[in-house]
């Protein structure tokens, strides 16, 4: 069975022990407006439901949906996708430096050769990780 979001709020207020009252206070609304979103007569405005979420310690997402909302990654497994980001990015940033320095004649072969090598090891560099899931 499908638990409604009037019978969520109601659940969630009496897991934290509090009265319709003291949600109400807490909102900043009447007790007869807490009253009537448990009965389903009416809704929280939506401004509110961050507020609410808060009170309930719960995302926005959780109290809507009525179920757990995944939590994000962990920086851990965050730090290889920024890794594999940053060295794709020095690899192109060479490539391209090279590229139009070397149009400009704004560097030397040697150095834009360089330039290449910088960028092919971050490849390789890249090439080397382990897979991301």
């Amino acid at each position: 069975m499908t638990q409604t979001f009037g019978s969520r709020i109601s659940a969630l207020r009496k897991e934290k022990g509090m009265t319709q009252s003291a949600l109400a206070e807490k909102m900043g609304v009447t007790d007869k407006a807490v009253s009537k979103w448990e009965r389903d007569l009416s809704f929280p405005d939506v401004g509110s439901l961050p507020k609410l979420a808060q009170i309930f310690e719960l995302t926005v997402d959780e109290l809507l949906q009525g179920t757990p909302v995944p939590k994000a990654e962990t920086a851990g497994e965050n730090a290889g996708d920024l890794v594999r980001l940053i060295l794709k990015g020095v690899a192109l940033a060479m490539g391209v430096a090279a590229a139009v320095l070397s149009f400009l004649n704004a560097v030397a072969p040697a150095q834009a050769v360089s330039m290449l090598g910088l960028g092919l090891a971050c490849l390789a560099v890249l090439h080397l990780l382990p897979k991301a899931e």
